[in-house]
């Protein structure tokens, strides 16, 4: 009965030291999720951002009647959501949404002195794929390229243009284009983190204003905004 009980002892103990390793390596595979450092294949990340929209306008003349009369674009301010998965540790899709208020002023001539001749909002849905360098680590470079398509939606002719030319209706054509972008994540929390990020979006669009007194007026106008954006994000 002694030996009995001494080998049940001896097989208490080593199970004991079995399953002390088990349930560390249990809680060293679980804990990657939430304290691990970088992003893997699989990852999604959902970030929050604030964006400048700062077109680099090209503007043909308006046609026919104001030969050698150009528009300007504003810059815009707005809030922007975005999503990237990683296909690989390396390799990752990114989508944005965001829509912003521009507003189309003349710069010289009869246009220039009416000023503000309409405004519009733009929706540029935007998918890039990345390359992200150093995705292990707790500050992450990366670049991006891919395509976009511009809808203008809401356009509507300035009370100064319709005071000059009666009513008018304005359309804005949408756009494809390409889209090259550069950022930067970098951790704040092992889940959180903040990001910069800039993009170029080639925006083309033909601005077309149906008049009373003027007639059809058209505008060639490439937009190609730089994106500023700042925000944080989150791995999920």
């Amino acid at each position: 009965m002694k030996t009995f009980k001494n080998m049940a002892a001896l097989l208490a103990l080593a199970a004991a030291g079995t399953a002390a390793p088990a349930m560390a390596q249990a809680d060293a595979t679980a804990a990657p999720d939430t304290a691990r450092v970088g992003i893997r294949a699989g990852d999604v990340l959902l970030r929050a951002r604030t964006i400048l929209v700062a077109p680099n306008e090209d503007s043909g003349s308006v046609l026919p009647a104001f030969p050698g009369e150009r528009v300007k674009v504003s810059d815009s301010f707005m809030p922007e959501i975005d999503a990237t998965y990683m296909m690989t540790d390396h390799i990752g899709l990114e989508l944005i949404a965001s829509t912003t208020k521009h507003k189309a002023s003349g710069t010289s001539g009869t246009t220039g002195s009416i000023g503000k001749l309409a405004s519009t909002w733009v929706l540029p849905p935007t998918l890039t794929a990345q390359y992200h360098f150093a995705p292990l680590s707790h500050v992450r470079p990366y670049v991006g390229a891919g395509i976009n398509y511009t809808v203008f939606w809401n356009e509507n002719a300035a009370a100064g243009l319709e005071a000059a030319v009666g009513p008018t209706r304005v359309r804005m054509k949408d756009s494809i284009g390409w889209a090259a972008q550069a950022g930067i994540d970098v951790d704040i929390t092992p889940r959180v983190f903040v990001n910069l990020d800039v993009k170029y979006i080639d925006i083309d669009t033909t601005v077309r204003l149906d008049t009373a007194a003027a007639g059809t007026q058209r505008v060639k106008l490439g937009l190609d905004p730089l994106v500023f954006g700042v925000g944080v994000g989150m791995r999920l």
